[in-house]
């Protein structure tokens, strides 16, 4: 039992020794010190910088009115007092709207046939052009957006109009049924706030496993030169090792977290209406589990420099995975589960429903879970890739 006790405590003594020894090489290496450091403390300022202001208004529009009647006019003036549309200028045809499109001086065009007005007076469909420049998909989705709330009440003017020629009073102003949105987790409807609270949470893993990955690729340095062995290595167990840096990392990213997930938000007015807590406790996987899969990852780092190659090959990957760009539930099932072993894809799913929308911890069970899981699952890779490292060197 005595003999049980004394190799408990030299194991905390040798966590208690790779903890500091780590610490102190984080703090003495620039580069790490960048991108443990740098790295989460300007990106998202700078990704909040570029996509502010989120929405895009008035944008420039040319018109080509082969109509040039009342109703065609006042059919572009409901287009200019629209969110997306600026009407920059009448074009005499479309040549001269294309030449204007050339010199983005407009970036979309807006034709009114010459048969407009004769056949909404006869009670037929009214067909108007539209052609927009879709190099700009949050342009794209405005200017449709606008298109479908004009079309809808230049439907309802035209039909209150009807009823009334014909002597039959309307029920009431408006359609008969209203509807209202409510966007929920963004209610700007703006990309910002959309796409920053997953990038976020994508910054803190990559950062972390490019920290760690160079600090391996470091000590891979270090026994090259010293023929084969790292003066300022610990003597410790596998399992000290691993979870003595696990713990160094997550001490140095925890005031991190508070400034990325609290702080940023705050300041940019992006949505946070979930509770402090819970999203920081959803949080603490996220971290081992980046923490845990960096150490994995150095079996591919030979040299410091492979850091690089890791995280240039692992980042657009992840971010594609996230289900970010494109729906986790549309991919195949084989993206789907590489996306499932990777811990920022749950971190990006339960964090943007607890932020965004306010869901307690509570419900967050299954991502909360699996990313415990993949914390168990890449401790145990971890720990083979450092015992394989500290027999074989």
């Amino acid at each position: 039992m005595k003999g049980a006790w004394n190799d408990i405590k030299e194991w905390f003594y040798e966590t208690a020794l790779v903890f500091r020894r780590e610490f102190g090489m984080v703090l003495r290496d620039a580069g790490v010190m960048l991108f443990f450091f740098a790295l989460p403390l300007l990106y998202p300022i700078v990704y909040a910088a570029i996509y502010n202001p989120e929405v895009t208004r008035d944008m420039p529009v040319a018109v080509v009115d082969n109509c040039r009647t009342a109703e065609s006019r006042e059919f572009v003036r409901h287009a200019d007092a629209t969110q997306a549309m600026k009407i920059c200028g009448y074009a005499s045809d479309m040549a001269q709207a294309r030449r204007w499109w050339e010199e983005k001086k407009c970036y979309a065009v807006l034709e009114i046939p010459k048969d407009y007005s004769e056949k909404i007076g006869r009670g037929e469909q009214g067909v108007i052009q539209f052609y927009s420049d879709v190099s700009l998909l949050l342009r794209y989705r405005t200017f449709l957006e606008s298109l479908t709330e004009l079309q809808m009440a230049t439907d309802t003017q035209l039909r209150e109009q009807k009823l009334n020629s014909l002597g039959v009073a309307s029920a009431g102003e408006g359609s008969s049924v209203q509807t209202q949105a409510y966007f929920l987790g963004d209610p700007q409807q703006g990309f910002a706030s959309f796409i920053l609270p997953g990038i976020v949470v994508l910054i803190l893993q990559q950062s972390m496993i490019l920290g760690v990955t160079m600090l391996c690729g470091t000590a891979n340095d270090r026994r090259r030169r010293n023929k084969g062995t790292d003066p300022l290595a610990i003597v410790a167990s596998p399992s000290a090792t691993v979870i003595g840096k696990t713990l160094c990392y997550i001490t140095l990213y925890m005031p991190l977290t508070i400034y990325i997930l609290h702080y940023i938000p705050f300041w940019f007015n992006f949505p946070h209406i979930g509770n402090i807590w819970d999203y920081f406790l959803f949080m603490l996987p996220l971290l081992i589990g980046s923490a845990l899969l960096g150490q994995t990852l150095q079996f591919m780092v030979s040299e410091r420099e492979s850091a690089f190659i890791v995280v240039v090959f692992t980042s657009v990957a992840f971010l594609f995975l996230s289900g970010l760009t494109w729906p986790r539930y549309a991919m195949q099932p084989l993206w789907k589960w590489l996306g499932d072993i990777i811990p920022a894809t749950w971190g990006v799913e339960g964090f943007i429903r607890i932020n965004n929308n306010g869901a307690p911890l509570a419900l967050e069970s299954t991502p909360y879970h699996w990313l415990w899981w993949l914390c168990i699952a890449y401790f145990v890779t971890a720990y083979l890739v450092t015992r394989h490292k500290t027999r074989h060197g």
